[in-house]
């Protein structure tokens, strides 16, 4: 049986389609280090919250980029790193 486009943009090798997934390790992390950067405003821990924020939210971006179990997933995480690493750069910009 031929495979359509939709299966192969949204099902996995088993045949479930994947659009969301729990949370591994980096967004869990990342979302921990944003929600804490949010209440500690300044100072080096703020610094240090934002660098591990960045760093967390960069390698899901990457990881599901090159592992990710279906096209749509591998696209989410290139438009992720896209647009995060671009708001960064623009953001720096403005400084």
């Amino acid at each position: 049986m031929e495979k359509t486009w939709f299966d192969k943009i949204f099902r996995d090798s088993n045949g479930n389609i994947v659009i969301a997934q729990p949370p591994n390790l980096p967004i869990i992390v990342w979302g921990v280090a944003s929600l804490l950067k949010l209440i500690l405003t300044s100072g080096l821990i703020s610094v240090g919250l934002d660098l591990i924020a960045f760093g967390s939210l960069f390698t899901w971006a990457w990881l599901e980029l090159f592992q990710g179990v279906n096209y749509f997933r591998r696209m989410l995480g290139f438009v992720v790193l896209v647009g995060f690493v671009g708001l960064r750069i623009f953001s720096y910009d403005t400084i």
